[in-house]
C-alpha cells in the first residue's frame, strides 16, 4: 500500500505497544487504550480491510468487520489475502456453514479473496458489498 502511493495508519492498544514486532515503521501510528477503542478507529479510518495471515486477533476482527457489513454496520470493502492457502480452511469451513444454512449465501459475497496482493487491491477498490438489510428509523435494522 504504502509502495502505491496509499497511506497507512497502523492502530494499537498501549498493552500491546511495547511487545508487538512491526519491523521499520511505515506511515502513523496511533496508541489507543483498548481493544475497543482500536476497533471503532480502525472502522471509522479505513477505506477497506484486509485480513493477512495471522492468530486469533486477526480472525476476531475479520469476523467482526464480516458481521458488521451483514447487518448493515459498515459497507467498506474486505479482502482476504489468501497468502500459500493460508485461508484455504477457513474458507472451506465458511463454505460449509452456507450450505447447512448457518451463513446466507450472499453473506458468503461480503469479502473477497485473492493471493495476489496487486489483484486484491484491484478487486477492493471495485467491490460492491451485497444488500440484505434495510435500516428502519427508530426499529433497528430489518434483515432480508
Amino acid at each position: 500500500m504504502h509502495e502505491r502511493g496509499g497511506e497507512v495508519l497502523g492502530i494499537i492498544p498501549d498493552i500491546l505497544a511495547p511487545r508487538e514486532v512491526a519491523g521499520d515503521p511505515i506511515g502513523e501510528t496511533i496508541v489507543v487504550e483498548n481493544m475497543h477503542e482500536r476497533k471503532a478507529l480502525m472502522a471509522s479510518e479505513a477505506d477497506a480491510f484486509i485480513a493477512m495471515p495471522g492468530g486469533y486477533g486477526t480472525l476476531d476482527e475479520l469476523f467482526e468487520t464480516i458481521t458488521w457489513g451483514q447487518i448493515g454496520i459498515q459497507r467498506k470493502p474486505i479482502g482476504l489475502f489468501n497468502v500459500n492457502g493460508y485461508f484455504d480452511h477457513l474458507l472451506a469451513w465458511i463454505d460449509g456453514a452456507v450450505k447447512e444454512g448457518f451463513i446466507r449465501p450472499q453473506h458468503r459475497q461480503l469479502f473477497i479473496v485473492s493471493d495476489d496482493a496487486s489483484l486484491l487491491l484491484e478487486k477492493l477498490a471495485f467491490h460492491e458489498p451485497p444488500p440484505g438489510f434495510v435500516k428502519l428509523p427508530g426499529n433497528g435494522e430489518k434483515f432480508g
